[in-house]
């Protein structure tokens, strides 16, 4: 099941999108798509609507963030967590996950414009695997972890470089920029991706192909992360975690290459569908 809010005016609605590719109103089942509604018992209850029976949407403004902004009480991601993009920064990789926050002020609809920060120079994109916990872990073995899983989703972890590496400090100011979190366009259910290890993601600048991977090359994996992160603090439903990313990055290049106003980034994985940003001046 593919869930999704869109816009219809300045009005965020709740919908799922049919077997034929078109979006269903849901209003009539959820108020909203937020913390209280990603729970793997209300998407299971769900799951059993005819979706013929709800209104069809024909005419919309966007999509919004699968999951309300006001809701994600925690937005986790994971540094160097795919071998071959530690390679290209010239980094080791770790020997335990490497923790960091994004500011949930940062989440964007998967088509919003982002914002190139004042006194940017390095920003940069990271097309990432992102989780969205259905269910409270805490202290949970690996094992159990899809048990808490509500669903998937396309994250660009967009990141200021000189923010996050070259001042004083943690990787979180340069994560967290205005913009800097579009997620969407869907919340795949665990059912449609059978292997969260094997799904091929690309993301492309102006039209040229940047990164092109899979999460076959991730060190940790997802049931792994979930479980470790479980023994340090509770995850709740709407919690979205940021998995990693492949190479491919800005920053990786030789020369490195960063966002500039005017910019078209496109990006996506197998399965959970494409983003589309187009970066502006703040």
């Amino acid at each position: 099941m593919k869930i999704l809010r869109f816009r219809i005016g300045k009005e965020i609605k709740p919908g799922l999108l049919d077997q034929e590719g078109n979006i269903r109103d849901a209003s009539s089942l959820v108020k909203d798509w937020d913390n209280k509604n990603v729970t793997i018992d209300k998407l299971n209850e769900v799951k059993k609507t005819d979706l013929t029976s709800l209104p069809l949407v024909e005419m919309n403004d966007g999509f919004a963030p699968c999951v309300s902004k006001d809701s994600i009480g925690k937005f986790i991601c994971i540094g160097l967590n795919y071998s071959d993009h530690a390679e290209e920064t010239g980094q080791k990789v770790p020997p335990e996950p490497i923790i960091f926050a994004k500011a949930t002020s940062a989440v964007i609809g998967p088509n919003d414009d982002v914002e190139i920060p004042k006194k940017s120079v390095k920003s940069d994109w990271e097309v990432e695997l992102g989780v969205i916990i259905g269910k409270e872990a805490k202290y949970i073995s690996e094992s159990e972890s899809q048990s808490h899983i509500a669903g998937y989703c396309v994250v660009n972890d967009l990141s200021e470089r000189e923010f996050q590496i070259e001042h004083s400090g943690q990787w979180v100011k340069g994560k967290s920029c205005d913009t800097f979190g579009p997620i969407g366009p869907y919340l795949v259910t665990t059912d449609e991706v059978p292997d969260p290890q094997n799904l091929k993601m690309w993301l492309d600048v102006n039209g040229k192909r940047m990164q092109d991977g899979s999460t076959n090359t991730m060190v940790y994996g997802v049931n792994f992360l979930i479980s470790y992160l479980s023994q340090f603090m509770s995850l709740q439903p709407g919690d979205i975690i940021s998995t990693g990313t492949p190479p491919g990055v800005g920053m990786g290049m030789n020369p490195q290459v960063f966002l500039k106003a005017g910019d078209v980034m496109k990006l996506g994985i197998e399965g959970l569908g494409e983003q589309t940003q187009k970066t502006i001046q703040a």
